[in-house]
């Protein structure tokens, strides 16, 4: 056996440095998580004159940017946003709205973005508006519907924006009438309003589109429960989902019997008797039928004058509820309630107070009638 022999510098190296096995080397300074040379610049603000001409020459940044300033609570902002709206009015109303609701699971998504797919095919641009519910607890939403619709994210002619429920009636978005106004100005000619779920609220939705369709599944059940639900009678037209494999016998059935149950139902005043279709939106099956159905409906009532109708009173009805939103905002940011609401508030919970008689208190001091919260104490 023989051994390397070490040199004299070698050895004063192993000396210096490897007494130890558990010798470590200092190694590099710590670095800053971010970069210190960065300088965060503050974006400059658009006034309301670039935000029109922005939403009118169709630029979907500033569209973007616009129905972010209509959903803040920001009193500023809210200002700013009715500005832009006044401006853009004269060039809206030129769309199609409907309304696409239907049980969880019905693939609402999906049949959006093959129905997105062919209606841009036909030379229209298409805005989609997805309702994404609200955590009761958090507040808080996924907007998670863009990776759900991947093939129409990147079309220049779809333009998807979702938002959050914020706990309004039905699902609908706080905002969403007036997010219509700014897509429409902006040139989108079809609409879609994609809501939560299907309910009795949802005669908030119906309450803004032209067209009322209700996604439905089949094998689900006995499809004639459908015809308990009050959503039944707002649907001008009915969709059976997932018609393909061994589905599909299943789907036809369904369609039938929806088919029959809708004519149980007294004529609608759009004179329109509401029909039910089936698709696949996997095979792209089924789905010219759809837009078909829907160019037919909108052809009846262009003609016998429901279009128009339906449209006015649409807008006298958002008139009413801007007011009852604004009068609700401005009692709750008026000062002497706020003072005066925490104790109204645990006098009832302490069953000192009935709720029917704290309200009337607080209305009390917010129209001026008194100053401070009296007695009615039990």
């Amino acid at each position: 056996m023989s051994f390397t022999k070490i040199n004299h510098y070698e050895k004063e190296y192993i000396d210096a440095h490897c007494h130890s096995a558990l010798n470590v080397t200092e190694g590099v300074a710590e670095q800053p998580i971010t970069n210190p040379y960065f300088k965060k610049r503050r974006k400059r603000a658009l006034t309301v004159e670039e935000y029109v001409e922005g939403i009118l020459r169709g630029d979907i940044t500033v569209l973007s940017q616009a129905i972010t300033l209509i959903e803040s609570n920001n009193p500023a902002h809210y200002a700013q946003a009715q500005q832009i709206i006044e401006r853009c009015l004269p060039h809206s109303g030129r769309s199609v709205r409907i309304g696409i609701t239907g049980v969880p699971g019905a693939g609402k998504s999906t049949f959006i973005e093959a129905v997105g797919n062919m209606v841009t095919s036909l030379r229209h641009r298409l805005a989609v508006l997805a309702i994404d519910p609200s955590s009761e607890r958090s507040g808080g939403s996924i907007l998670g519907d863009k990776t759900r619709m991947e093939s129409i994210t990147n079309n220049p002619d779809v333009f998807i924006r979702p938002s959050p429920s914020a706990g309004s009636l039905g699902g609908v978005a706080r905002k969403t009438r007036e997010t219509i106004v700014l897509c429409e100005a902006a040139g989108f000619d079809v609409i879609f309003i994609e809501t939560v779920g299907v309910g009795q609220s949802e005669t908030a939705v119906h309450s803004m589109v032209d067209m009322f369709m209700l996604l439905q599944i089949s094998g689900a059940g006995d499809e004639l429960q459908g015809i308990k639900r009050g959503i039944m009678e707002m649907a001008d037209m009915m969709v059976i989902t997932k018609a393909d494999g061994e589905n599909l016998h299943k789907a036809e059935l369904a369609r039938t019997q929806f088919q029959s149950a809708l004519r149980l139902f007294p004529m609608p005043e759009s004179e329109w008797r509401p029909r039910v279709y089936t698709c696949s939106s996997v095979d792209r099956t089924g789905l010219e039928e759809v837009w078909a159905g829907v160019e037919q409906f909108l052809e009846h009532t262009g003609r016998n004058g429901y279009f128009t109708h339906n449209r006015s009173r649409q807008n006298k009805y958002w008139m009413y509820e801007t007011i009852n939103e604004t009068l609700r905002n401005a009692f709750y940011r008026d000062p002497r309630v706020e003072a005066a609401i925490g104790d109204c508030e645990q006098r009832v919970l302490d069953a000192r107070l009935s709720s029917f008689i704290a309200a009337k208190e607080l209305l009390d001091i917010y129209f001026g009638e008194r100053e401070t919260p009296e007695k009615h104490e039990a």
